[in-house]
C-alpha cells in the first residue's frame, strides 16, 4: 500500500497557514498519511498557528511541524522535504504551499482515481483548461502564457505551468537527488520541471483553482523573468550539462532541521504527542 506525505512550505504566512490547514476535511486525510509543514525560519507565529489548528483538525493522518535549521529558501524546503519522504519510505509527496492561493481538494479527483500513480511528476496548471484565476493581474498572466509557451518550445513538450502551488511527485523517481544542486530560492521549480523533461519523466498536468487575496508576495517579478530567461537559455544550449551547475547563491551540504511537534491521527483521542527531534 503506498504512502503519501503532503509537504507544506511556510513562510510568513500565519494567517494563510491556519486557512490551508483548514482544507484537510476529514475525505482529504484519508487520503494521506503524513502532513508536513516546513517553516523556514519564519519572524512570525507561522508554525505555532500551524500546531495550534492541527491539534483541532487532524483525526486520520499524522501531522509535523518542522522547523528548519536555516532560512534554505522554497527550493531548500523541497530538498528538506524530498529528503524526509525518501528517508521514511514514502512513495508519493504532495507539494502545497501555505500561502492559501492553492487548494489540496482540487488533487482529490486524481487521488481518488489514482493517476498520481501512472506518472512521474502530476502538476497543478494554473493555465490549463478548466482553471480558475481568481485576483490574479492582466500582465501576470500575459507573463506566464509567454513564459509557457517559451519552455514548451525549448523542452518540445506542452507545458501548463512552470510551477504553481499544488504538485504531485512520484519519489521513486528522485531518489537520487540529481537536484541538491538546483537554486534554492523560487526559481528551483523551474529547473526541477527542465530536469523531468530531460530525464524523460511522465510529466502530466491538471487544472486547479488559484486565488491572490492577502498573500505576501516574495517574488521580485523582472528581476525573477530574467533570471528565467537566463536558465531556458543556458539549458537550449547546454541541456544536461547546465543541469549539473551549482545553481545555489550558498551551498548547503545537507538541508536539515527539528521536529518541533507531532501529533498521530489518534491525537483528538488523548494521545497526541508533543516532541522536539533532530531530523538531520
Amino acid at each position: 500500500m503506498s504512502k503519501t506525505l503532503v509537504f507544506i512550505p511556510a513562510y510568513r504566512c500565519a494567517k494563510q497557514i491556519v486557512r490551508v490547514l483548514a482544507q484537510f476535511t476529514k475525505e482529504v486525510q484519508q487520503h494521506v498519511d503524513t502532513v508536513l509543514v516546513v517553516d523556514n525560519q519564519s519572524p512570525d507565529d507561522t508554525l505555532q498557528c500551524a500546531i495550534d489548528t492541527a491539534k483541532t483538525t487532524f483525526t486520520d493522518c499524522e501531522f509535523i511541524a518542522w522547523r528548519n535549521a536555516d532560512n534554505y529558501g522554497l527550493g531548500g524546503s523541497h530538498k528538506a522535504a524530498f529528503k524526509y519522504a525518501i528517508e521514511h519510505n514514502f512513495d508519493h509527496l504532495i507539494v502545497l504551499h501555505g500561502d492559501d492561493q492553492a487548494d489540496i481538494r482540487d488533487a482529490l479527483p486524481l487521488l481518488r482515481e489514482g493517476a498520481h500513480k501512472n506518472v512521474d511528476c502530476l502538476l497543478g496548471a494554473r493555465f490549463a483548461p478548466g482553471s480558475q484565476l481568481k485576483g490574479y493581474s492582466l500582465i501576470r498572466t500575459l507573463g506566464n502564457r509567454v513564459y509557457n509557451l517559451l519552455f514548451s518550445l525549448t523542452t518540445l513538450n506542452r507545458i501548463y505551468d512552470l510551477g504553481s502551488g499544488l504538485n504531485i511527485y512520484s519519489l521513486k523517481t528522485f531518489k537520487q537527488a540529481y537536484y541538491h544542486t538546483f537554486p534554492d530560492n523560487l526559481t528551483f521549480n523551474y529547473v526541477m520541471l527542465l530536469a523531468s523533461y530531460n530525464k524523460k519523466q511522465k510529466v502530466a498536468y491538471f487544472p486547479i483553482s488559484w486565488r491572490e487575496e492577502d498573500q505576501a508576495s516574495n517574488v521580485r517579478m523582472f528581476r525573477q523573468a530574467f533570471t528565467v530567461l537566463y536558465f531556458l537559455g543556458s539549458y537550449f544550449f547546454l541541456r544536461a550539462g547546465f543541469l549539473k551547475r551549482d545553481m545555489r547563491a550558498k551551498a548547503f551540504a545537507q538541508y536539515t532541521g527539528d521536529i518541533v511537534y507531532q501529533q498521530n491521527a489518534a491525537a483528538n483521542a488523548g494521545t497526541n504527542a508533543n516532541t522536539t527531534a533532530n531530523a538531520s
